[in-house]
């Protein structure tokens, strides 16, 4: 792993993470990583956050000057009456995980979206016509089924333990989107799909470190329905979901890729300068090696 040294000053810019909890994210080391990269001086810093201080904590970093902030669960959509405005892609998705410092207060964005997408094309992963399962109808779940109907998903299937807030997240994005494809169903739900190969998204945090032996769907029928899985998280470099998309023929992929590419788009928001690609491979790969 690359040695970053941080030099501060009297112009150091500062940006940071809320969220409950942080202890674990690698988010400092990748944006002084592209710090570095790029000239910019900058200092990146993890604040644990509690629930009823949340307005406080967003107010106290735009008076400290913090140039920018990003935003980590369970906060994502709850900091959005605090901004100053928000992205209309955000708004649309209920939530925002990149602060941008205006003039009276932050503007919210959601780069995990944006990043997803790219890392995905990056991936050899499309959209466009494709036909979905989501596995979790949390607030990530809600806003990949938002980018997959806006992409031009032909069919997104949202699988969730609790039926009815999948129900609930399908009619959201229907209602507010020009291609409304999206079904709700319970977990079990997947029995009843056409049979046919689907891409599927793995949104919910069964199989995180360390509980990394579990997956939201344990049957191995449902990984013959796939041909390629995209798991959100990136610790453990390969998680249960992904072990058994492969027993089953298909591609697999973790949420590394996101984990970069959104932190890329939220440097570039605050810093508006553009990230070199050679840059970006030497962090995925510096990333991918730390972690085996």
């Amino acid at each position: 792993m690359e040695q970053v040294k941080i030099a501060v000053d009297g112009k150091t810019k500062l940006c940071g993470l809320i969220g409950n909890p942080v202890e674990h994210t690698i988010s400092p080391m990748l944006h002084h990583m592209m710090a570095n990269a790029c000239g910019v001086n900058l200092a990146y810093l993890p604040f644990l956050v509690e629930k009823e201080r949340l307005s406080a904590a967003v107010e106290g970093a735009y008076a400290l000057g913090m140039l920018g902030v990003n935003v980590t669960v369970p906060y994502k959509k709850d900091v959005i009456p605090f901004l100053k405005e928000t992205d209309q892609m955000a708004a649309a998705m209920e939530s925002v995980n990149t602060l941008v410092r205006t003039d009276g207060g932050y503007k919210g964005y959601n780069t995990d979206m944006s990043g997803l997408y790219r890392a995905m094309q990056e991936d050899q992963v499309f959209l466009s016509q494709e036909a979905v399962i989501i596995l979790g109808a949390g607030g990530v779940g809600r806003a990949v089924a938002y980018l997959c109907a806006m992409k031009g998903a032909e069919r997104v299937y949202v699988l969730n333990r609790s039926a009815e807030k999948a129900h609930e997240v399908a009619r959201e994005v229907n209602a507010r989107c020009s291609n409304p494809c999206v079904t709700g169903m319970e977990l079990d739900g997947w029995k009843e799909l056409p049979e046919r190969k689907y891409l599927c998204i793995q949104a919910t945090s069964v199989g995180l470190f360390p509980d990394c032996r579990r997956a939201a769907v344990e049957e191995a029928g449902f990984y013959q329905k796939i041909h390629t899985g995209y798991d959100l998280i990136y610790r453990p470099a390969e998680t249960k979901f992904m072990h058994l998309c492969k027993n089953a023929g298909a591609r697999s992929f973790n949420g590394l890729k996101m984990l970069i590419y959104q932190g890329v788009e939220a440097f570039e928001l605050w810093n508006r300068v553009t990230v070199p690609e050679d840059v970006v491979a030497r962090i995925y790969r510096d990333c991918a090696l730390s972690d085996r």
